[in-house]
Formats: structure tokens, sequence, C-alpha cells
């Protein structure tokens, strides 16, 4: 593997050869001293043409954490607001030995042009390319239930789990990414959301779909896991009203009381509570919402490791 551009790129033992990887990091990451020296004299740069916490910041510890120098490139302010190619951009940022670049965009495939082109040389992650993927969500995101509902030495796959997956599926690169790892994993996934949210392939991401939240609780699954409506993607009125949407789509109090107290309730942030999701649900003892992010350094430090580190075992 020399770029992680897409799920697609990764089988399930390389799949589960990375999850397992972050367990390890995850005992890196409770030592006083979270600190690796597998990256040292590697650079590597964030390259984000769109907005981001969480992603951004998960991936410049977890490349800190090994050793490695980091640079953080933010499009605004920046020679693109200028109207730099992406190839200039990209080549300039090379060019001061950086090696490996981190790619958030607004257009899907960005990163894989990045990474096919004969004006690039460094190892590309996919960090979230427009409504495309998301490939490192959805490895923290099938870590978090493992270790949540199989137990967190569990090294395996997710074989008998059913997840649901709830919102504006048709906009979110974390649910074809998760549709797509989730299954390869062994899990069954149904997605859920208003018809208008649902995109004209989804039986072919998904196991089964859903327009009737209520119904689609009613069927018991393992994971509900709730998607940010992604207004910037939006260029059209998809729902009536956001108050609407809340009351048919939200994971609401009363629709969290319903469930079983082993259903674990997810979400890939930034959350707006009180819309897709309440507050009761979200802070509750069956969310893993704060896991998700703890976990996001250690796949992201696993998966850093397995494209530059030049050692094959830890230290």
């Amino acid at each position: 593997m020399k770029h992680l551009l897409s799920i697609n790129d990764l089988d399930v033992q390389s799949a589960l050869s990375v999850m397992n990887l972050a367990l390890e990091m995850q005992q890196v990451n409770a030592r006083e001293v979270k600190k690796l020296p597998a990256l040292n004299g590697r650079t590597v740069a964030n390259l984000f043409f769109e907005d981001s916490t969480r992603t951004r910041f998960s991936f410049e510890l977890a490349a800190k954490r090994l050793s490695a120098d980091v640079v953080n490139f933010s499009a605004k302010g920046s020679s693109v607001s200028k109207g730099e190619s992406l190839k200039d951009t990209v080549q300039t940022i090379e060019a001061m030995g950086v090696e490996a670049l981190i790619v958030r965009h607004h257009h899907s495939g960005a990163a894989k042009t990045i990474a096919n082109s004969d004006w690039s040389k460094s190892i590309v992650i996919n960090a979230g390319d427009g409504t495309h993927e998301h490939p490192t969500q959805a490895l923290l995101d099938a870590l978090t239930i493992r270790q949540r509902l199989k137990g967190k030495a569990d090294s395996g796959d997710l074989a008998g789990l059913r997840v649901l997956i709830v919102g504006d599926i048709l906009h979110s690169r974390v649910a074809r990414s998760n549709c797509l790892l989730l299954r390869l994993l062994g899990a069954s996934v149904g997605l859920c959301g208003p018809a208008t949210l649902i995109p004209n392939d989804a039986l072919k991401l998904a196991d089964s779909v859903y327009f009737n939240l209520d119904e689609a609780l009613a069927d018991n699954f393992d994971v509900v896991m709730m998607l940010r409506m992604q207004r910037e993607r939006m260029n059209s009125a998809f729902i009536p009203s956001e108050t609407e949407y809340a009351t048919l789509w939200g994971l609401t109090e009363s629709r969290f009381n319903s469930l079983s107290n082993d259903t674990l309730i997810m979400h890939p942030g930034p959350m707006n509570r009180g819309l897709e999701i309440s507050s009761t649900a979200a802070d509750s003892a069956q969310s893993a919402i704060l896991e998700q992010v703890t976990n996001g350094v250690a796949v992201r430090m696993a998966v850093l490791y397995k494209l530059l580190a030049k050692e094959s075992s830890l230290s």
C-alpha cells in the first residue's frame, strides 16, 4: 500500500492490520511519554483546502507522536486564494522536503489526482475529499465498534454486527467509507434518512435502506451512527426545515430512551445538538463519540507508520 485514498485500497487483512497496529499505538498514547522515534527525520504536511478541527489536529498529533516533522497548510490566506493551482501548491510544498501529504479537499478525487499525477512523488493520505470518502474515519469507527462490542483485546473482524447509519447519506463521505469497510469486515449496514438525502445507489452501498427512523430503530441494530447535516455541500433545499428534520430524523431523547441499553451510539462530529442528536444520547454511557476522537489518533498513527516507517518493528 503506497497511498491510502479509499477503503477500496484495503482488503480484510490489511484493514485488520491497521486496526491491530492501532491497538499498539493506544498503548503508546497511554504512556507518560507519548512518543515513538519511528518517523524521526520524516516530514509530513497537512494539506487542508477546507476547514477541519478534529481531523487536522488528529493527524498532526499522530505524526508528532511518531516523531515526524509536521507542517500545516490552510487554503485560507495562502497562495491558493490568489489563484495558485493544486499542482503548483503541491510541487512547492514537496520542494521543501515534504514526503507525505495528508489531503483534505472539497473536490471529490483531489487526493487521487495528486497520488496518480506525474508531478507528485509524495505518499498521499485522503483526509476527506468532497462527498467521496474519508477512509481513516471509517477505520477509527470500526476500531471503536470492535472495542466496545467485542472487547478491547479483540483482533478480529466485525462479523455478525449490525450498524445503522442515519441522516445525510447523500453528501457524507463518512457514510460511504463506513459502508465499504464495515461490510468488508463482515458487518451488515442499514442506511436511513429522508428520500432526498439517500443516494440512488444506496442498496449497492448497504444491506438495507429505511425512510422511517422509528421503523429502522425497531430492527434492533447494535450500533446507531448519526451523521451531521452537510449544509456546506447542499446547493438546494433537501429538507423542509431543520425543525422537521429533527422531529423525523433526529435521535431525540424519546427515541434514545426506546433503544436497548446495549445499543452503541456514534457520531463522527462535529455534532449539531438538538438537530441530528440530543444531548441525552450524545452524553450517555452508550455514546462512543469521545472514544472515536481518541481512537482517531491511534488509527492515524498506525496509517502513518504503515506508509512511512522504515523500521518494521515498534520501539
